[in-house]
């Protein structure tokens, strides 16, 4: 091999370690911290990132130092995720989950400030809300997207917030920053969240969490329906199905 491809490789394969160190915690990461724990020479990292930002794969925050995912990367995991060959375990579990309920059942991802519709099995009711896989909904209003918000560390948390304008979507919708607080508040308490017509007037969801290997929600599992056929209250009942469905997804944990 000669000399500048191996530098070519060695500089591929520090840019893939550096994502990889970044993505480890749900803390925000600065350069410091990757120079740290990667071991490799300040200058280095700060042309890795140099590059990795210009390519869309990472972004820095408003405060100018710390790191996250950017677009591209988030648009290349969403894609990687949704190949159907790695995602058939997921789709059994989410088929099974929602043959047993018998109402439309769905896999929702963080995107940014947006939550994702990621995997969905729909119900063959006449009356149902149809929502396609890769539709992007608010996080304020919608159960799986609360959920997301309940259990994220605080300070990121309210950073999200801070940047988030709480639309009203139905006469529902939360649109008080404290009373979304309560609410929250109580969301992480019970790990389960529920959308009481905040998005769609006469829909109601609840939704758990998917949690990965060191605790952290990867993902979560919902199920929602129309109020003339299942109020509130009836889907809370299903709460333990969808606790067991969750922990099967976390098993499988190719989400």
């Amino acid at each position: 091999m000669n000399p500048s491809a191996s530098a070519t490789n060695s500089t591929l394969l520090r840019a893939f370690a550096l994502i990889e160190e970044m993505l480890k915690d749900d803390r925000a990461t600065t350069a410091a911290d990757l120079c740290q724990r990667l071991d490799v020479p300040k200058p280095t990292v700060h042309r890795i990132i140099g590059q990795l930002e210009q390519e869309g794969l990472l972004q820095k925050e408003p405060d100018g130092r710390h790191l996250s995912p950017g677009p591209r990367l988030r648009k290349m995991a969403l894609g990687v995720l949704a190949q159907r060959s790695v995602g058939a375990p997921r789709r059994a579990v989410l088929q099974k989950l929602a043959e047993e309920l018998g109402e439309t059942c769905n896999i929702t991802l963080l995107d940014g400030h947006e939550l994702v519709y990621f995997e969905r099995v729909e119900t063959n009711w006449p009356v149902r809300i149809q929502l396609h896989p890769g539709s992007r909904m608010p996080l304020h209003c919608t159960a799986s997207g609360k959920l997301f918000l309940a259990l994220m560390p605080p300070h990121r948390r309210r950073a999200l917030l801070s940047g988030l304008t709480l639309t009203a979507h139905t006469r529902h919708s939360i649109t008080d920053r404290e009373q979304l607080e309560q609410e929250l508040e109580k969301i992480a308490n019970n790990t389960l969240s529920t959308d009481n017509e905040e998005l769609i007037d006469g829909m109601v969801a609840i939704a758990v969490p998917v949690y990965d290997e060191v605790g952290q929600i990867r993902a979560t599992v919902a199920v929602h329906a129309p109020t003339i056929r299942k109020p509130l209250i009836s889907l809370m009942e299903w709460a333990p199905a969808l606790r067991r469905a969750a922990a099967q997804l976390q098993a499988v944990l190719d989400l």
